[in-house]
């Protein structure tokens, strides 16, 4: 994806994470049927290991690009590695418990949507180091009622990809809070939420700043992905209806505004979700006007910032 730097996500998290020093530094997330389960939990356990405390690993189940590069990303794959997504969640998981004399009972999904699993034989000879005994707090990212079913069975954290796919937002949130079942990483259901948000100092230069975004999903639609484009005046006029609607529904979990219009967008959606936490972002053309949208998010909300 030309306007996504997605590529080696382990990577950009070490930079992120060497150049700060307290906040909690994550994948949002790693597309598991692209990888093997050793090497994100070997990955992982090495920005632990060097972070102590401050990485936190999203495990999502779409393979985020065509089939053909799919395949060139782990050749060995074979039938759907979609529907392996949830074997491969616990072979990650089983890579971070520590390491026992004799195997240890793995952990098993529970409830009637999934049937009795048989763990892998590999994961109890195999050892990811660094890895084995840390424990890296892992969460499920999602865009479906799947995900949300699997993060419940497995007592997990739930990122919903609400930011461009609300489609069944209200739908999982509602299932996943139903069905979860206590596990030791986490006692309570925990969601998390994308949310669009593009501030600054007027709600007119904010809306000029919004179109970037609009003009990114509307080429992605139409097969042609690029780099994310400058700012067009007068870009909604430009639209068809069916291209407006289709981006009316796409970024409607979106704050686009002065500091005031985004404190009201952020507040009522985390009343109408009940989120925990969100995971906010800002495709912004200039980088001074992104940092700027996120100080304006900062201090409307009552959070410092140093930006």
């Amino acid at each position: 994806m030309p306007g996504i730097a997605s590529a080696a996500t382990s990577i950009v998290i070490a930079h992120v994470a060497a150049g700060t020093s307290r906040i909690r530094v994550g994948a949002g997330g790693i597309m598991l049927p692209n990888h093997s389960p050793l090497v994100v939990a070997e990955q992982f356990g090495t920005l632990e290991s060097l972070y102590p405390g401050r990485i936190d690993l999203a495990l999502g189940r779409a393979p985020g690009t065509d089939p053909l590069t799919a395949r060139a990303l782990r050749r060995h794959q074979s039938g759907d590695a979609a529907e392996a997504f949830p074997q491969d969640v616990l072979e990650v998981m089983q890579y971070f418990q520590p390491r026992a004399p004799a195997p240890p009972a793995a952990p098993t999904l529970k409830g009637s949507a999934y049937p009795p699993t048989v763990y892998p034989l590999a994961a109890s000879a195999v050892r990811a180091v660094p890895g084995e005994g840390l424990r890296v707090p892992v969460w499920i990212l999602g865009s479906s009622l799947f995900g949300a079913s699997l993060a419940a069975a497995l007592g997990l954290p739930y990122a919903f990809a609400s930011h461009f796919a609300p489609a069944q937002l209200m739908d999982a949130i509602a299932l996943y809070r139903r069905e979860f079942a206590p596990s030791e990483q986490l006692d309570r259901p925990c969601v998390m939420l994308g949310f669009n948000v593009i501030a600054a100092d007027s709600d007119e230069e904010a809306r000029s700043l919004f179109t970037s975004i609009q003009q990114a999903f509307l080429n992605l639609r139409r097969g042609q992905p690029a780099q994310l484009p400058p700012p067009v005046a007068g870009f909604g006029d430009s639209m068809s209806p069916a291209e407006r609607a289709m981006l009316e529904h796409a970024l409607a979990c979106s704050a686009v505004g002065s500091p005031e219009t985004v404190k009201r967008g952020v507040e009522d959606f985390v009343a109408r979700t009940g989120a925990d936490e969100l995971i906010v972002t800002s495709q912004i053309y200039e980088h001074a006007a992104r940092l700027r949208s996120y100080e304006l998010l900062a201090g409307a909300m009552g959070v410092k910032t140093n930006l």
